[in-house]
This record gives C-alpha cells, structure tokens and sequence, in this order.
C-alpha cells in the first residue's frame, strides 16, 4: 500500500489545486494546470500570473524529486536520471532520443519485489511504491530537458524501476494524467509486466487502450521459474489466457520482451517453444528481443550478437515479428536490467 506522502506539485489534483487557489479568480486553476502538464512550467515561469502568486506557488509546490546526478551517452541521445525522494529512496528515469520520437522510462517503485535474477533492480529487493506524482513528475522533469534540446516527448515506457501492475492504481492514475493533461496518446503509452496476471485483467478493463508489454524471457514454465520467480505464482498457463483477455478487449497487439542469455534462452528449442505461444494467440505477439546488458552479481553473459540475429530470424521463419532492441546507455548502466540507483550520494539542487 502506497503510504501518505506531503502534497508536491504533481501529486496534486484539479480539485485540490482549486483549494490552494481559492482566493484567485477560477480562471486561475486552469493556466497554472496548463502551465504545469502543457507547456511544463515552474511556477516561476508563468508570466500570465500575478508575480507574488508565482513565488507563492514556487513555496506552496515543492517537487518531489530531488536531483542527485545525470549521466549523458550515445552522443547526448540518452540521458540518464537520478533521484532521490522523500524518505531517501532513490529512483532512476531514462531520457532516450531517436530521430523520430523521444521516450521516456520511467520507474514505478523504488526497487523490486519481483526478485528476477539477470535485473539489477531485482537483485536490491524492494524499498517502496512511487505515488502517482512522483511517476507523473518523472515524465515532465525529463520531457523539460527534451524541450531545451529542441525536443517533444511522444513516448513513455513503465520499463523503469520496479514492477507496474504490483502499484497499479498509482500506475494507472499517472496514465490518465499523462494522456489527459500531458496530452501524450495512449498508443505511446506501454506498461511493462513480468506477468502479474490479475492486473493485466484489469488493465484490459481499464478505459485507455494503453499498450502491454509482457517481459517473458523464457516460454517453458520450469525455467521461467527459475529466471522469473513470480511464474511460480501465475504460470505460463494464466498468463497466456490473460494476455487473450487484453487481446479480446483492447484488440492491440501486444509484445513480449526477451532477454537474450547465452546458453540458457537462446536456443534454437526455445525459438520454437515462443514461437508457440506468440501463435497461441488471436493476434500474435510482437517479439523485442534484449541482447542481456551486464548486471554486477548475475553470473551468466548476454547472447553473441550472431546468437540473437540467428534466434530473431528462425522466429520470423516461423511466422513471428520480432526486432533487436538497440542498446541505449549501456556503458552508464541505463540499459534494460540494469537500473539500480546504486551510485553514491551527490545531492544537488531539486531540479526544475
């Protein structure tokens, strides 16, 4: 359960902005809501409001996350964040450019109890739940550095810290905020799950049609046990009915994210054993296939590069889509797996 936190700028409602702008005119809560979610202001930007209001606001809406460090490769193209948050927790969010689109991934919990052993983030355990603010704050803090480069941000990816549908109301809440006020699609919009099955269900009863990722990385229920400990719990069996249900209800297809492990996930016998299941369903699955990044205490390695072209194109042979995910800020440890807040400490100012 996600604990109270103090009102920061994002954690707020429509409503509970009205209260703190009571005695403006009503016209008020509209231009700072627009300045907050459209055009991403601070308080102190927004010159359609009365000076002192401006420095009132900047007092009464402290952010949430507090900046420790930002780290930039790929040439600029992906830039990584670190934050720490009330209580000392820390997060990390990942600024990716492409030519054609800017995404950001985002973490939904400060650790993870999913426990998957190949996932940095997995092997530090659980610390907390991200309310909806701190989720929400994420996306504009970063899509504020895209705009000074000249960038929009047109994708978020739940694929940060932490399991999305293990803190789903939060989760979902962000999701309405960031389609109905930081006007982001919900076609742009994906959860990522390692297969919480009752909240896959209710995703596909949720009214957005937000995209599902499902992170899969093995198609047998004995090793998906082993590489992905919650199987034990909803097994391939569950999950792949209530993949259907979000298929039936949302009519979208929907992906399945593979970790390429060397001698482990990547055989030719585990090409035919996905290839299945992505068929099993009325509109197959999109296969991303992840050459493994390298995650301090997990003692396998990732698959050769020849390994994953080979198993990406014996799935196509066979009637599958599947793409090799580009590796984005591998050598600053922003990659997949490989999130973990675990630099030391270097607070700087709260960034605006």
């Amino acid at each position: 359960m996600t604990s109270t936190r103090l009102p920061s700028r994002y954690s707020l409602s429509r409503d509970e902005l009205s209260s703190i702008l009571d005695d403006q005119p009503r016209f008020r809560v509209d231009q700072v809501w627009k300045g907050l979610y459209d055009e991403l202001a601070i308080p102190t930007e927004m010159t359609n409001l009365p000076k002192d209001l401006r420095t009132r606001l900047d007092t009464a809406l402290p952010l949430a996350l507090a900046a420790v460090t930002e780290t930039v490769s790929d040439r600029g193209d992906t830039i990584k964040f670190l934050w720490e948050l009330d209580g000392g927790s820390r997060i990390e969010t990942v600024l990716m450019l492409y030519p054609d689109r800017a995404t950001v991934c985002v973490s939904t919990q400060a650790g993870c109890a999913m426990a998957c052993g190949f996932c940095a983030t997995g092997q530090a355990g659980f610390t907390r739940h991200l309310t909806a603010g701190e989720i929400v704050e994420q996306v504009v803090l970063a899509a504020r550095r895209a705009k000074a480069l000249g960038r929009r941000v047109s994708n978020v990816v739940y694929m940060g810290m932490g399991e999305p549908l293990a803190n789903e109301e939060p989760v979902w809440e962000s999701l309405v905020r960031l389609h109905d006020d930081c006007k982001i699609s919900a076609r742009h919009l994906t959860v990522s799950t390692v297969g919480i099955v009752p909240g896959i269900r209710r995703l596909a009863e949720r009214p957005l049609p937000v995209n599902l990722a499902v992170s899969l990385h093995a198609a047998n229920d004995s090793l998906r046990d082993a590489l992905v400990p919650i199987n034990k719990r909803y097994p391939l069996g569950d999950l792949m009915k209530a993949c259907q249900e979000h298929l039936d209800a949302k009519g979208r297809r929907l992906s399945f994210e593979w970790a390429m492990i060397d001698q482990v996930n990547d055989r030719p016998s585990d090409a035919v054993e996905l290839a299945a299941l992505c068929r099993s369903l009325s509109l197959p699955a999109h296969v991303n296939l992840i050459p493994l990044n390298p995650t301090p205490g997990y003692p396998v390695r990732g698959s050769s590069r020849a390994k994953v072209n080979a198993f990406r194109d014996q799935l196509e042979s066979i009637g599958v889509n599947a793409t090799v995910r580009q590796n984005r800020g591998t050598e600053i440890a922003a990659a997949c797996g490989q999130l973990a807040a675990g630099q030391p400490v270097k607070i700087t100012s709260r960034h605006d």
